[in-house]
């Protein structure tokens, strides 16, 4: 009986053990006593998925590079035309597809198009957010199209993203940060740039600078500009698609900047970039009337300043902008 029950418990202490050790070991109980092995099952173990995304990605091919930037420059066109507010959901689906695109591409020979294509986007999407009110969503866009840029090796767009990034400082109400940020990006472009970018960088310098209570720095950044920007009408620049600036252009935004520091002469050259302005740019025409109501309020002009303060009004409803209400909100409040 004592024999039984001491064999009993031998049992109890090893079955015990076994337990323990197919806990550890994750065998089974044949595996454990030398027992022929079990034939494991067909576990997916991600590496086929990994490799045939890499393979897809390596195979994006010039063609389709161009077809996403055929893309952007559609979504810009509409953004342009119509405004941001519808094209949220297709913007997202397209940052999406480029970002699977750079995700899964290995060499630097493919992956620099793609990333450049994405920065390209990125900065479009984020203005887009900005004029909605999405300042956090803007923002996340602008890292995005920082980190394309970088991973592209393009100084231009990296700048461009850099500077657009500083009016979501300014529209948070630190003026002062985006000018620093923005003096950064026209380092980070030194002389590589286009003229025409670094007239924009310090047409953007001078804006916010205004916006930060720096007069004579704002002034300076438009004589800069205006000395560097190319002569002639073409307002695109063809080694960065998104700048889009001339001269008329860059009398609007100096008309802007002059009637930001309650001067005079803004009158003047806003009436100017007032006649020249193209049709299809609907936003760009209500910031100019925006830009002309606070010009002459700031000459106690009330009756001009209503007259467009309507049409502003009315072009930033048809756009849907909120940044542009917003404004228009502002300056109805001072008449």
């Amino acid at each position: 009986m004592y024999v039984s029950e001491w064999e009993n418990d031998k049992r109890t202490i090893s079955d015990r053990y076994a337990a323990i050790l197919r806990q550890l070991l994750g065998v089974t109980d044949a595996e454990l006593r030398g027992g022929p092995l079990a034939v494991a099952p067909s576990v997916a173990d991600g590496y086929d998925e990994l490799l045939s995304r890499i393979d897809s990605a390596s195979s994006v091919s010039e063609s389709m590079v161009k077809t996403f930037n055929d893309q952007t420059e559609l979504l810009r066109t509409m953004d342009r035309q119509l405004g941001a507010w519808g094209l949220v959901d297709q913007m997202t689906g397209h940052l999406a597809r480029l970002e699977d695109a750079l995700n899964f591409a290995v060499l630097p020979s493919t992956r620099r198009p793609v990333a450049l294509a994405l920065a390209g986007a990125s900065t479009l999407a984020a203005w887009q957010a900005i004029d909605s009110g999405a300042v956090e969503r803007a923002w996340r866009h602008y890292e995005l199209a920082k980190r394309a840029a970088r991973d592209a090796e393009a100084p231009m767009y990296l700048a461009h993203a850099m500077a657009e990034q500083a009016y979501v400082l300014c529209e948070a109400g630190r003026p002062s940060l985006g000018v620093d940020l923005v003096r950064d990006a026209q380092r980070t472009l030194g002389q590589a740039g286009s003229p025409r970018l670094r007239a924009w960088l310090y047409a953007a310098e001078a804006e916010i600078c205004a916006h930060a209570g720096m007069p004579d720095d704002c002034r300076r950044a438009l004589d800069a500009a205006m000395a560097t920007i190319p002569p002639g009408s073409d307002d695109r620049d063809p080694d960065m698609l998104s700048i889009f600036l001339n001269g008329a252009h860059l009398a609007r935004w100096r008309g802007n900047v002059l009637a930001l520091l309650g001067d005079d002469d803004a009158v003047v050259s806003l009436y100017g970039a007032l006649e020249v302005v193209d049709p299809s740019f609907i936003r760009a025409q209500a910031g100019l009337h925006a830009d002309l109501v606070q010009a002459h309020l700031a000459r106690d002009e009330y009756d001009d300043a209503n007259t467009h303060l309507r049409q502003a009004r009315l072009l930033a409803s048809r756009t849907g902008s909120v940044r542009q209400r917003r404004r228009v909100d502002l300056l109805s409040a001072r008449l």
